[in-house]
């Protein structure tokens, strides 16, 4: 097997900018899609020539023509969908966050312990090049020693109950749905959990929260994170040090990072890419599962595990009202 066969499991947004960029990778096709509804699903493979559109998830994780599934559903199936895709033999790449809660992800790593088989939370801006840019120049010490990191990612969605993101039963919630990746960035950077959390959020009229400044505190550094429906945020992150910092720009599909000492911008990158971004980890992914390995060296499970734990740990100290 010299490229590895994907189906994808729900079709909708972001399962678009997939199989848009899956074309640009040598190691990977596009072979198979499913819904729940079957129109959609021929919808899809047809826009983007696809042989196959299933009619349910099983019928695609049953597939023999499919080798890998990416699973882009709503948050609350992705425990479901990744646990049958593994006992029916597929490698998985599941979207961020990968679960709800870390006792969820405790089953799923369990579970890809008892079959075998490959696993990745699809933390997409950790394999752009902007990201591994910016994590040389700080593992080289270009900044000295760590001591801030700034991070937030916010978009204004207009409340109501009916849309995704705000919907409680399908794991909405902007520290789930926006906050993974200000979480994921400190954690990156950072390497650890926090010694100490402060939260300040607000609540959507359902009890869904909405608008979160956070504060970690490590002890010999601090990340100030920040996730909100109400608002478009700056949505880039800073990584400052003793000696200067970086800064990446829209860090979340980053494709530029600049170093500065000071006020004096002493380097910087650009990657140049015609893509969206999803093909840099979909050709790390596949490179995994056509090698043999059972996790990506980018992204480890015991990585996705603590970033549920960030996440908790937020979630359990916003004030109810």
């Amino acid at each position: 097997m010299k490229s590895v066969r994907w189906g994808i499991v729900g079709p909708g947004r972001i399962a678009h900018q997939f199989a848009q960029d899956i074309t640009k990778v040598d190691n990977a096709s596009l072979v198979a899609v499913a819904a729940r509804q079957g129109e959609r699903a021929r919808n899809f493979a047809e826009t983007y020539r696809v042989t196959t559109a299933h009619e349910g998830y099983e019928a695609l994780f049953s597939d023999t023509d499919v080798d890998a599934v990416y699973v882009a559903t709503p948050h609350s199936y992705h425990l479901v969908h990744c646990e049958s895709a593994m006992r029916l033999g597929k490698a998985v790449l599941c979207e961020k966050p990968l679960v709800l809660t870390p006792d969820e992800c405790r089953h799923l790593i369990a579970v890809a312990a008892e079959t075998g088989s490959y696993l990745v939370e699809g933390m997409w801006t950790w394999f752009l090049p902007a990201i591994q840019q910016a994590l040389a120049w700080f593992r080289q010490g270009r900044i000295g020693e760590l001591r801030h990191v700034k991070s937030d990612f916010g978009y204004p969605l207009a409340y109501s109950e009916d849309l995704r993101e705000y919907d409680a039963h399908v794991g909405g919630g902007a520290v789930l749905e926006m906050g993974v990746y200000p979480v994921a960035i400190a954690r990156l950077f950072v390497g650890r959990g926090p010694e100490q959390i402060q939260v300040v959020g607000r609540r959507a009229p359902n009890g869904v929260e909405d608008d979160v400044s956070i504060l970690f505190d490590y002890g010999d550094c601090m990340a100030t994170l920040g996730t909100s429906f109400r608002c478009k945020l700056p949505n880039w992150t800073y990584i400052i040090g003793t000696r200067g910092y970086i800064a990446i720009p829209d860090f979340w599909r980053s494709n530029r990072c600049e170093l500065y000492e000071l006020d004096t911008r002493i380097d910087t990158f650009d990657d140049g890419r015609t893509t969206i971004g999803f093909d840099y980890e979909i050709k790390s992914v596949s490179s995994d599962i056509l090698a043999g390995r059972k996790q990506s060296g980018v992204i480890s499970l015991a990585t996705s595990l603590a970033i549920q734990e960030d996440m908790k740990a937020i979630r359990d100290v916003i004030p109810s009202s």
